[in-house]
């Protein structure tokens, strides 16, 4: 009898209309051909989700990490260990001490990035320029201008690119997107979102600082286009906590939820956003907040008249509400954490007749339970990333473009980045639709 996780996988593939057996890429031009994957950034979140999800397909799919690039060297070994010792590594398998070393080479068809927030962008254009596929963590950049190069890159080199937008391959963020398509939910009229934990040592590493030399990287190489700097180690591993090497929650966190809100909508970016944070817990030299709090309006640029706000709210110090994403309409709501859609708070007969109105009252229905996605503050193996892995491993195989193409990452920028800098100005940022450009008001 199967288990729990291949009912799961079976279930989500059926809803989305996705069937990547191994079988079927017998159809396909160069299926027999083995992908030869290069892994650019030996990182946690690779060793701890994107691997394991990698491999969960990979003999089925023919795929197989043959190669490393990180800039420290003890990466590098502990790469080659991780995979060895798991028996995940191809037999001629190489380290390469960074991106143009693995990116020279002609045995690398594609490549995964997982690297610091602030390089994915460039990293995927060097992959995609050089010839390659990649699948591409999130965010997909900090800076609206390595968002534009990063987009145009690979739009232009026809190349398969999968960001790291998991949700995008749930299938009961599916189903959310299919009701409100369907016009059954009515007009967005609110969403609320939260991401919270309480984890002093989140984004922290204290051991690595104390253990990493200068001389075992490539500082200079590692700072890429960021204003150079003296040696830091922090600032190196702990990154996240560090502008502008990383937004912090915006980008660690508010991309992946705010997304959401983009394939749910329609919209491609905010129209506004006021933002407000600060280190009000963690005082440990970190520049990032700990506690953040965005409020974005959203609608079309041409019509002020429609629209609706998004509150979106995180905090590292403590973990009440947990992660939650909250979709109201005049008749009810989604929710996500119980992937349910209810009538609760819509519009009860009583206070619609003292209109002339009628009740408005969603029913009462789940989303896609049997197959339901567990959402997360914590990175793992889970069920969301396995099947956007496979997302990308069947649209590689296909040249069909992927569920979160490089253009879903241009937009969870943009909102980052307007939200970032909301809260380092402390003032309202909104979208100019006419100049494609971020304006502080």
């Amino acid at each position: 009898m199967e288990n729990r996780r291949e009912f799961i996988k079976k279930s989500a593939l059926a809803g989305l209309g996705m069937s990547f057996s191994a079988g079927s890429y017998a159809r396909i031009l160069g299926s027999n051909d083995r992908v030869r994957v290069g892994i650019i950034g030996f990182s946690d979140r690779f060793r701890q989700s994107l691997a394991p999800a990698f491999m969960e397909h990979a003999k089925a799919q023919n795929f197989a990490f043959v190669g490393v690039s990180d800039i420290w060297s003890r990466r590098r070994d502990e790469a080659e260990q991780y995979l060895k010792g798991k028996g995940w590594n191809d037999d001629s398998f190489f380290k390469a001490r960074n991106n143009d070393e693995l990116l020279d080479r002609k045995d690398v068809d594609a490549v995964i990035i997982s690297t610091a927030d602030f390089q994915h962008a460039l990293h995927c254009v060097a992959a995609v320029e050089s010839g390659r596929d990649a699948y591409c963590e999130k965010p997909f950049a900090e800076s609206l201008a390595d968002a534009r190069k990063a987009v145009k890159a690979v739009e232009s080199s026809r190349k398969i690119v999968q960001v790291g937008s998991q949700r995008r391959s749930a299938p009961n963020y599916h189903s959310a997107n299919d009701f409100i398509k369907s016009g059954k939910f009515g007009d967005i009229t609110m969403v609320e979102m939260t991401w919270n934990v309480n984890q002093p040592g989140r984004w922290r590493r204290p051991k690595l600082v104390s253990e990493i030399r200068k001389e075992d990287t490539d500082w200079d190489r590692y700072q890429l286009n960021r204003p150079k700097t003296e040696w830091d180690p922090r600032k190196y591993l702990e990154f996240r906590l560090f502008y502008p090497y990383s937004s912090g929650i915006p980008g660690q966190w508010m991309s992946h939820q705010i997304d959401t809100v983009h394939w749910f909508s329609g919209l491609d970016h905010p129209r506004s956003v006021v933002a407000n944070g600060g280190v009000y817990s963690w005082k440990d030299g970190r520049v990032n907040a700990d506690t953040f709090t965005a409020v974005f309006d959203y609608g079309p640029d041409n019509d002020k008249t429609k629209g609706f706000q998004v509150l979106y709210s995180s905090r590292m110090n403590n973990e009440a509400g947990g992660v939650k994403e909250y979709y109201f309409s005049n008749g009810g709501m989604i929710n996500l954490d119980t992937n349910k859609i209810s009538p609760e708070g819509g519009l009860e007969a009583k206070y619609a007749k003292d209109m002339n109105m009628q009740a408005n009252l969603l029913p009462t229905m789940a989303l896609g339970e049997a197959a339901k996605m567990e959402t997360s503050a914590n990175t793992g193996g889970d069920p969301m990333t396995s099947l956007h892995m496979l997302n990308w491993m069947g649209c590689v195989r296909s040249r069909k473009e992927p569920n979160a193409p490089a253009r879903v990452g241009f937009n969870h920028s943009i909102a980052n980045i307007m939200a970032t800098t909301a809260l380092h100005t402390g003032k309202r940022v909104t979208w100019d639709a006419a100049k494609q450009d971020v304006i502080i008001s």
